[in-house]
């Protein structure tokens, strides 16, 4: 079956069953001090977009777009379960955010990711983000790798 991905609210049992597996990968590979989540509850906010990845039922990846201001937007909770990746699914999901911050003439994007997660540098430099130094009110912290993108605004 094709995996589809759709705008949903992240306060389903499933999304979070996978934004808690989520947050324990990130805490295997980061201390808790380097690890900047957004609750299921802060993702339901409604400045924040939620995209959720499915395989027929089951939930199998999501990503979100939090809007800081009225040209300003940040990429969180990028994450595809493991016997999904490598299909792309991650980069479908940056796409529709991508997608969705031009439609709304956002001009930059921004993100946060850690320092021991060379598959999603990947996924975000071939999307066209750039490093740089810290975003927004993040820290410097050598746990921390910073992108942006600028944007065409429509």
């Amino acid at each position: 079956m094709a995996v589809t991905i759709a705008v949903e609210s992240p306060l389903q049992d499933e999304v979070r069953t996978l934004i808690a597996e989520l947050n324990t990968v990130l805490l295997a590979l980061s201390p808790p001090e380097a690890c900047y989540h957004l609750t299921v509850e802060q993702m339901a906010e409604p400045t924040v977009t939620v995209w959720i990845a499915r395989d027929g039922d089951t939930v199998v990846g999501c990503g979100a777009l939090k809007r800081h201001s009225e040209t300003t937007g940040e990429v969180k909770r990028m994450f595809t379960r493991p016997a999904w990746q490598g299909q792309g699914i991650g980069r479908r999901i940056l796409g529709e955010i991508l997608s969705v911050a031009e439609r709304e003439e956002l001009t930059t994007l921004v993100l946060e990711t850690g320092d021991q997660h060379p598959a999603a540098w990947a996924i975000y430099e071939k999307a066209g983000f750039s490093r740089c130094g810290p975003v927004l009110d993040y820290p410097a912290s050598p746990f921390s790798v910073f992108y942006q993108k600028q944007l065409l605004a429509a």
